[in-house]
């Protein structure tokens, strides 16, 4: 796991002293090594956090064995072994001129045992193809220099970040929005992205492929770019809407034969290190399911981690402790007070780069820390949600779909939104636009954030755009129900851009490197060829999945509600963070950045303090975030 960036320029407005603050801006996600590649108009650089081969020979920049091509690499690919034996049984003829890859002398002696020297050999060997036998999470670089063409990769599912700026002539891309403003040259060129405003206050975060900056980027997942002399080309290489079949697997043992079978492969690669590893144990479904197994393929108890509040209501400790005590794991339990995540506050904005509204990030950098104190690497339960319909938000899907209801949603939101608080908020479901953005709709009501209408009134008329979301899948093999369509909007945006960007920054801002085994394409692939029948049962969600962990774990352990990583915001906002409200949601501080509307700001403090629609406090969470961050 590293932190990587990098510039193509033939106009020359990059330098190398660029190149080596955008480098030295990521060290935290590379504490172990750092190395910078210039040559012309290419500049490459890297900071390392060693997992796999600790020598100082598997350092990046690294070069190929033929010395054509140079790379730099963040992530872990985890099948490297299979495919470096691979490519040395196979000869294949030399590729046309102009063509990457097409090397003839398969046989050569390997200078390191890292996965960054096997993928490189093995784009030296198929060219950009090879990144299909890419099991893993990545973002990679490649330069050519016989060709003077910079090849970048991003994984299927965009676990592993990576943002560009492209002007049309100029290009630049790094693992964080911070070490792209390192460069003068860029810093001059952008401004905050109107676009990315709207789709924030709606989502909670900004989805690709924008940036809160005009000009940078995120690059699309699944994806590889050529930059050369006649500009930046993008093509896909993986969607999941690719991958959906005519027909689903609805047989249960079979289902949960093959799915048992790949969640073991998927840990069981994502344990491969050369360094501690341990696992995030919050006592849920996912992360119990993931450790359990890692648990049973290793000889010694794995290390699992876990914090509490000290506030009961949002203390899942005793269900983690249970467990871990049940596979006999190694536990570490951490008590953190409100103090301690208060603190973390003031440098959110400066982890994230970008107005970013899950507060549940506090609690992912508080245990993110504490783990790092004993390992470098863990595994987390992330992606079981989206893929086995863990939500209540595809119950809204499916309620809202039925003609029943469509028929009688403009009465039924008249008559909840004059009854009380807990109505009041159902009633915010039923007032959707229209069924273009519905999942949207859904997806920001679940989460107590603003609807399209909201933040039109909200925002002044220069800074309102038209929000477009990808909400619609044509052409597929087979129509999927309102709750697997709602599922891929998930996949395809929440996930990635909010719950990924998540871990990965809160983790790497500890050197902490994590792995999410539920996310392997595999399982990716299957879940969506799988029978919602399967997934949701008599009432019951991740119906298959638990099946599969209550063959490691009794049912009876997770006989509760469902239960979020959540911290007390609600009760934050009107007792120690109520300073953040006055600090940047006053009248005067309103009328400053010149965004809001300060009569429905007005409106949100007064039915948040004075009319106890508590619900509302994540709305003003987003305001306070947004606000702070344009007033840097």
């Amino acid at each position: 796991m590293c932190g990587i960036c990098g510039f193509y320029s033939s106009s020359g407005v990059f330098s190398e002293n660029d190149l080596r603050k955008m480098t030295s801006s990521l060290a935290h996600r590379g504490p172990d090594a750092d190395g910078v590649f210039q040559e012309g108009s290419v500049g490459l650089g890297h900071r390392r956090l060693s997992v796999i081969d600790l020598s100082q020979a598997a350092n990046q920049p690294m070069v190929s064995h033929n010395e054509r091509f140079v790379i730099v690499y963040n992530g872990e690919v985890y099948n490297f072994k299979e495919i470096e034996k691979e490519f040395r049984i196979q000869t294949l003829p030399a590729l046309p001129t102009g063509q990457a890859g097409g090397r003839q002398d398969s046989e050569f002696r390997m200078k390191t045992s890292s996965d960054t020297e096997v993928i490189l050999e093995a784009f030296t060997f198929w060219g950009v193809d090879f990144v299909h036998k890419l099991n893993g999470m990545f973002a990679i670089a490649i330069y050519d220099k016989a060709e003077n063409s910079l090849f970048i990769f991003r994984d299927r599912v965009g676990i592993k970040p990576l943002y560009y700026y492209w002007d049309g002539q100029n290009f630049a891309f790094a693992s964080e929005l911070k070490a792209l403003k390192q460069s003068g040259f860029i810093r001059k060129n952008i401004s905050a992205n109107p676009v990315a405003i709207n789709e924030y206050l709606h989502l909670g975060y900004v989805p690709e492929p924008h940036s809160i900056y005009q000009n940078i980027y995120k690059f699309p997942s699944g994806s590889f770019a050529k930059i050369n002399k006649d500009g930046l080309e993008i093509k896909s290489f993986w969607t999941i809407e690719d991958k959906i079949k005519p027909h689903s697997l609805n047989n249960e043992q079979e289902a949960f034969c093959q799915l048992k079978e790949l969640l073991v492969s998927s840990v069981k690669y994502r344990m491969i290190s050369d360094v501690p590893f341990g696992t995030f144990l919050s006592g849920g479904i996912d992360s119990s399911l993931v450790t359990a197994i890692a648990q049973s393929l290793s000889a010694e108890p794995v290390k699992t981690f876990n914090i509490r509040f000290a506030e009961s209501a949002f203390d899942e400790s005793p269900y983690a402790r249970a467990i871990a005590a049940y596979l006999g794991t190694n536990h570490h339990e951490y008590t953190v007070t409100e103090k301690d995540a208060i603190e973390l506050i003031p440098v959110i904005l400066d982890i994230y780069d970008e107005p970013y509204a899950d507060s549940s990030a506090i609690p992912t950098l508080l245990v993110s820390k504490m783990a790092r104190q004993n390992v470098t690497m863990t595994l987390s339960g992330d992606g079981g949600d989206e893929l086995f319909m863990g939500y209540g938000a595809y119950n809204w899907a499916q309620r809202l779909k039925n003609p029943f209801v469509k028929a009688l949603r403009k009465p039924a939101h008249l008559l909840l939104s004059n009854m009380s608080n807990k109505y009041r908020r159902v009633s915010t479901f039923f007032d959707y636009e229209n069924e273009v953005s519905l999942k949207s709709h859904i997806f920001s009501q679940e989460q107590y954030l603003f609807s399209r209408k909201e933040v039109r009134s909200l925002l002044i008329p220069d800074f309102y755009r038209e929000i477009l979301l990808k909400e619609s899948y044509t052409n597929l093999p087979r129509k999927l129900n309102p709750a697997e369509l709602q599922s891929l909007f998930d996949l395809n945006y929440y996930l990635k851009d909010d719950l990924l960007v998540k871990v990965d920054r809160a983790s790497m801002h500890y050197s902490l490197e994590t792995r999410v085994p539920l996310l392997d394409y595999r399982i990716v692939e299957f879940a969506y060829n799988l029978s919602p029948d399967v997934k949701y049962r008599n009432g019951i969600s991740k119906y298959l999945l638990k099946k599969v962990l209550y063959n490691y774990i009794p049912s009876a352990y997770f006989d509760r509600p469902k239960w979020g990583f959540a911290i007390p915001l609600q009760k934050w906002l009107k007792n120690d963070l109520k300073y953040l409200i006055h600090d940047f949601l006053s009248e005067e501080k309103v009328k400053t950045t010149g965004i809001f509307n300060y009569r429905c700001i007005e409106k949100l403090k007064n039915d948040f303090f004075f009319n106890d629609r508590n619900y509302l406090y994540n709305r003003l969470w987003q305001a306070i975030i947004l606000q702070k961050f344009l007033s840097v």
